[in-house]
């Protein structure tokens, strides 16, 4: 038994529901997590079009209002914005593969670097920084996310996400031993009615 998690740590309703995440995960301590990697948007070194810049700075606002989450709104001033979230993926595969069960902590440093310290997570100076500031050797982890194994496990991960028909992040499951996945969140939602249709799987299993 194990729960499943598809994110991008680029996504900002993942950031908004990692509260609730922890919170509902803290009553199961014994239940392994496994994050994947959805992949929000593909490379480019094409800046935002001011259009799509506008319609996701609102949805901070609207994501503020719903959650316990703060953002730092000089993000749209202080940088280039890419619609580009795959090298931040990447990033917590590359994350994970040098240090077991480090993707969490990489996600969560992701998270802060983009949506409370204003900084850019397309470029990767700044997930260099974010693997130091969890404790990676910076080119060890440069080398890695370069690399084609990290592609490849990429790779894998777009196909989990795929073959549980994930459209939208966040997105949590819960694996039975009969590898049976069962949804518990598809988008946002908050501990309690994550706790509440946990106990309905469980009363069905």
């Amino acid at each position: 038994m194990r729960f499943l998690y598809v994110m991008d740590p680029m996504c900002a309703w993942c950031y908004g529901f990692q509260p609730e995440l922890e919170q509902f995960l803290n009553m199961h301590p014994h239940i392994k997590m496994d994050w994947v990697v959805g992949g929000l948007a593909p490379d480019t070194n094409q800046p935002m079009a001011q259009s799509l810049r506008e319609t996701i700075a609102s949805y901070w606002y609207q994501i503020e209002d719903r959650t316990q989450v703060t953002f730092n709104h000089d993000f749209w001033s202080s940088n280039t914005p890419y619609r580009s979230t795959y090298q931040a993926c990447r990033a917590i595969i590359a994350a994970e593969s040098l240090s077991e069960n480090s993707a969490q902590s990489m996600a969560k440093a992701i998270q802060s670097a983009y949506y409370q310290q204003a900084k850019n997570p397309s470029l990767g100076h700044t997930l260099a920084a974010c693997a130091e500031a969890i404790g990676l050797d910076t080119q060890a982890f440069l080398d890695r996310l370069a690399s084609n194994q990290t592609e490849s496990e990429f790779q894998r991960h777009l196909g989990v996400a795929q073959q549980l028909q994930v459209s939208g992040f966040p997105a949590l499951f819960f694996i039975n031993s009969e590898n049976r996945a069962f949804p518990l969140a598809l988008g946002f939602c908050q501990a309690a009615e994550l706790a509440q249709r946990f106990g309905q799987i469980q009363d069905i299993e």
